[in-house]
Formats: structure tokens, sequence, C-alpha cells
């Protein structure tokens, strides 16, 4: 049975009493066990942290930046076996892995340009003799907790940033597929990363307590479900730590009645149902406006869905492969039954599905809903899975509506030719990001995510300028050199002003 260990200090360590299976989902099998940790490991890492993040924190830009560089060429010289272990533990077939992992060396690139972002301001005489500048500086350690769905791209996302601005970071990944980002640690100390800058530290709640409470960890930046979310930033801001927890999303596709179908349909396909639906940025609800819209829409998504394929990760004709447990391909299932209890017409039953000579595996067919309504808990509620629902709206306004009062508020689209439509709707929706005519709009690297109401906790998003001010603390200097040095007499009892 092969180990999964933890990554302190520029090596593997063994830590903590206690062991998790790490399954294939292809087959339903247990491929390997990964150690969970506790705050004793957590200790371990950190200390190697408040050893090497001074010195790393005093190299120039120019240098951490040729780092980014060096690990973002090694980590495309192996981006077939690094997508072949994310399969082997996620399920997601191969080429969407290899998009999971270019997707996070898009920030890597940014970090490359690190040290014009941290260039600082100046203003020359802000008064008389004075001037004023400021510079940003590392925090010192920060800490990242991930999901399972992107094991490579979104602790990218956070370690890229923080180490380049100058920080220490550890990483806490899912105890589901901790292969990858344990081997990205071995990645950065080839770049040339010192050790103790990075460290990866498994575990489960007992490790994301401690983290929480420990007193050198200055940040934490999470993604996953909306209720941990909520929970890591109340504890974590509770403890005086920056914290950014993005969490869960119900994003709908609005499509209006001059809109391309074929091309809604092709984007839907992709959207809603690749990488099985496991994606806070996927499209799981789409809003026809008008019957009549509704009615060619869901007679050109039925010949779609039936063409969509299902294999095993490494299938490269496969759409998508399995879901990344049992427990939540069971969880998927039960919401597809509420749906039913719920009076929402199933038109496309995806449970129940096996893939011959992969009887084993947890595979979850294209399902497709109709008639979903407003107040439905299928609706209501994430479901994180290859599930489509179609909710019927009469207009623009209950389409707009529709995801603006909705609980999440992650991403939104709308597909129109209509210019003024477009620029109406993404005006007003209650959405922190609009897609128009684009069904997953994840802005690129140096622009930042994040959402609104409970997709996301804290005010600053990731990556982007965004994600280099949460790493870094700003010091503002105001300076003056009177005419002959010291000496000047008087004392001034007011607040200093520049005029």
């Amino acid at each position: 049975m092969r180990n999964i260990d933890h990554y302190i200090g520029g090596q593997s360590v063994v830590s903590g009493s206690r062991t998790s299976p790490v399954f294939d989902p292809n087959a339903g099998i247990v491929q390997a066990e990964v150690r969970l940790g506790d705050a004793a490991t957590l200790e371990q890492a950190v200390a190697a942290a408040r050893a090497a993040q001074p010195a790393w924190a005093a190299t120039n830009p120019q240098r951490r930046a040729r780092v980014m560089f060096k690990f973002k060429e090694l980590v495309e010289a192996e981006i077939d076996d690094l997508a072949r272990i994310l399969s082997s533990e996620h399920g997601k077939v191969l080429a969407d892995s290899k998009g999971d992992i270019q997707r996070g060396l898009e920030v890597i690139e940014f970090c490359c340009g690190i040290p014009h972002v941290l260039k600082g301001e100046f203003t020359h005489g802000a008064g008389p003799g004075i001037d004023i500048w400021a510079h940003r500086l590392p925090i010192g350690i920060g800490a990242g907790i991930t999901p399972f769905n992107f094991p490579a791209m979104i602790p990218m996302w956070m370690a890229g940033v923080a180490i380049a601005t100058g920080n220490a970071f550890i990483l806490k990944p899912s105890e589901r597929d901790p292969t990858l980002p344990v081997r990205l640690g071995d990645l950065f100390k080839r770049a040339g990363l010192p050790d103790g800058i990075f460290a990866v530290v498994n575990g489960d709640k007992e490790m994301v307590d401690a983290i929480i409470a420990h007193p050198d960890i200055a940040a934490i930046s999470f993604v996953g479900s909306s209720d941990i979310a909520q929970y890591i930033y109340g504890q974590g801001t509770a403890n005086g730590k920056r914290v950014q927890a993005m969490g869960g999303a119900k994003n709908h596709a609005v499509v209006m009645p001059d809109a391309d179908l074929d091309a809604v349909v092709r984007d839907l396909a992709g959207a809603a149902f690749g990488s099985a639906g496991e994606r806070c940025m996927a499209l799981p609800v789409v809003v026809p406006v008008g019957e009549a819209t509704a009615e060619a829409l869901r007679a050109r998504l039925l010949p779609a869905i039936a063409k969509l394929r299902l294999g095993v990760s490494t299938d490269p004709e496969a759409d998508y492969g399995p879901v990344v447990s049992a427990a939540h391909k069971a969880r998927i299932e039960d919401y597809i039954a509420m749906g039913v209890a719920e009076g929402a017409e199933l038109v496309v039953d995806g449970r129940g599905y096996t893939l011959q000579g992969h009887e084993g595996g947890w595979f979850v067919g294209p399902t497709l809903f109709d008639h979903v309504k407003q107040g439905m808990r299928s609706y209501e509620e994430e479901i994180f899975g290859p599930v489509l629902q179609i909710v019927r709206a009469a207009d623009f306004e209950e389409a707009l509506r529709l995801p603006s009062e909705h609980q999440y508020g992650n991403g939104v689209a709308i597909f129109t030719r209509n210019g003024h439509a477009a620029r109406e709707f993404a005006a007003r929706v209650n959405v922190g990001m609009v897609g128009i005519n684009v069904p997953i709009p994840v802005p690129v690297a140096y622009h930042s995510f994040g959402g609104w109401k409970r997709s996301a906790f804290g005010d600053i998003g990731q990556h982007g300028m965004e994600g280099v001010q949460f790493w870094t603390k700003r010091k503002t200097m105001t300076g003056r050199w009177p005419d002959g040095g010291v000496g000047e007499t008087g004392s001034a009892f007011v607040i200093p002003t520049m005029g």
C-alpha cells in the first residue's frame, strides 16, 4: 500500500497517528493511505516556516520571480504525469486534469511579474518639503485550505501569490486527493525555493482547527463548502487572522429568446456536466426566458445529453469520469430523488449508472430536470454533480431576479445577441462574476476571483491584485528633510496638514 506523508522543511515527514484511505474513483478501491497530521505536525511546519521566512522576505523580488519561472517550467515538463496522478485520485478525465494544472500555472505566470506589482507608491512634494511613499510587505506565514475538486489549480492560486510576495505558505489539501499537492513541494524545491517556505500538512478538521488556532499563522485562504467557509471565516477572524473563504455556488445561465441555442447547448454540455459537475463555477441551472425558448432549448438539450460519454479517467473519448467518492455519489442521487419528490419533472435520470468492467466505480449519469421552481431544496442548495435544472422564466425581469435572490452569488451567465440586454443584466444582477455568452466566467489570472453572498466570506478575492493585497500589508512613510538638518525650533499642537 502506498503511503502519502507530509512535506515539511523540504522533505517527506511522518507525523500523526491516524490515516485515511485514498481511493481510485474509477474502481471504488483503496489505492493509498494518507497520514493525517495533528497540532504537533503543524508546529513542525510553522517552525520551519518561521526559520526560513525572514530571509525569503529579504530576497529581492527578481530572485523570487526566478523561482516562479523555474517552477512553471518544471510543472509544464511533467504535466502528463501530474495529470495522471490527479485523475487517478479525483476521477476527472486527463484533459480536464491538464486544464486544472494549466489554470494554476496561469497564476504562476502572473507571479513571475511580481517585481512590477510590488513597486509601491510615491508622491513627491505632498506638502512643503514632504514626500510620502508606501510599499507592501509580506504578512509572514500564511495557510491555504483547499478542496478536492481542484487539487492543482487552487493550491497554485494561493501558494504562488503568497510565496512570490515573500511569505512562507502552509497548504492543507483535501485528504481525498493529496498526492499532487505533495508533489508540488518537490517541484518548488527543485525550482530553488528554500526549504521551509512551502509545506504540505495533510489532515481533516483537527488540522483545520489547529491552523485556525495557531498564533504564528497570519492569514488563511480557503475554498470549499459555504458552511465550512463561514466557520473558518468566523473562527479565523476571531483569532485575529486575515481570512478569505470561498464557498459554494448555484450558478445560473440565462438564455434570452434571441440567443444562438446551438451554441448555448454546446456550452451547457461542458459547463453543466464537465468534471461531473464538481466545479464551483459549473452551470447547474439554466433559465430560458419565455416558453418558446424553454421548449426549443429542451428539444436541443436531449440529443446533446444522449451523446455524452462517461468513461474512466484515462479514456480519451470520455466527456467526464466518476465523482470523487461513494458518499458523494449517494448524495447526488439523493438530491435527484429530492427533486422528484418536490415535483420537478425528471427528464433524464442519471441514477444507477454503471460502466462495464468498472462496476465498482462511482459514476453518475447526466441528469436533466425541467419545471424546477424557486423554493425547492434541490434548487436552493448546491448539488455539485452532473445535474442540470431548467427553471423557466416568463420575462427578463424574472430571469434577472432568480440568480439575484439566490443564497449563492458566485457566477452567472447570460446568452444573448442583444447588447442592451447584456449590459442591463451585467449591471443589475446581484452576483460577483458575470459571463456574457461565456459559460464559465472565471477571470484570467491577473484579474481577481470571488463571488458574493454565501459564495464568499471576506472582502478580498483570490489571485490578481487582490491576491497581492491579501498576502501583503502596506507600510506608508511620510518624510521631511528640513533645510539645515536638525535644529528646527517650535512645537506643533495641531494635527499636521499638507497645506
